[in-house]
């Protein structure tokens, strides 16, 4: 039995969800609901989930959220490596790689910005942002820092904005259950992550 991923799995109040996001979404959704206990098998979901929705990112024309999915699965197979198969030991940021951080986020965002407004991407200003932060979140997770859990949270927040504006109704309960799971990942990690102190902390 074939399924045609672009085919419509219902129509409600105007919106068609089609099979390959509600795929995304339930592949998504266990990716990052396991990811808050940390074993490493949720890079499987992970990188599943980051295909699907590079496809259908590309099709409304967020740039920027499909090349990203490229980020994640290459941070995907690199966490499974990394991680190891006891799963992630949350550790933190030192307070200067903290502010480091911060300038190369608001940096990067504001050089992706015009980029993504001159070549005709929807929801420029929030895809920008969303791209730099979950990029960053990415690696953060992959190097098993429990601050990946509060950036989670606020870029979360802005997809959630993002999509449900652009229509994607599904992908943007998606996103606002994960600003719930990021809080769950927040409070998990940070109880791990007490007992390891911040590296090359100052």
């Amino acid at each position: 039995m074939k399924i045609d991923l672009m085919a419509t799995v219902f129509t409600a109040w105007n919106y068609d969800l089609s099979f390959l996001e509600l795929f995304a979404f339930l592949t998504s959704l266990m990716g990052v609901g396991l990811a808050v206990m940390g074993p490493r098998k949720t890079w499987h979901w992970w990188n599943i989930s980051s295909a699907l929705y590079g496809i259908l990112f590309l099709q409304e024309k967020y740039f920027a959220s499909a090349a990203l999915q490229i980020i994640f699965i290459v941070g995907g197979i690199w966490g499974w490596f990394g991680w190891g198969a006891k799963g992630a030991t949350p550790a933190k940021l030192s307070p200067k790689e903290r502010i480091q951080w911060c300038a190369i986020f608001l940096l990067s965002w504001a050089v992706l910005y015009p980029v993504l407004k001159k070549i005709g991407a929807a929801a420029s200003l929030t895809d920008a942002f969303g791209f730099v932060g979950s990029a960053i979140a990415q690696l953060w997770m992959v190097l098993e820092k429990y601050e990946a859990w509060p950036l989670w949270f606020v870029v979360d927040a802005v997809y959630t904005y993002q999509f449900f504006h652009g229509g994607q109704y599904l992908t943007a309960l998606l996103y606002l259950i994960f600003v719930g799971l990021a809080v769950a990942g927040w409070r998990t990690w940070l109880k791990k992550a007490d007992a390891s102190p911040a590296i090359g902390a100052q």
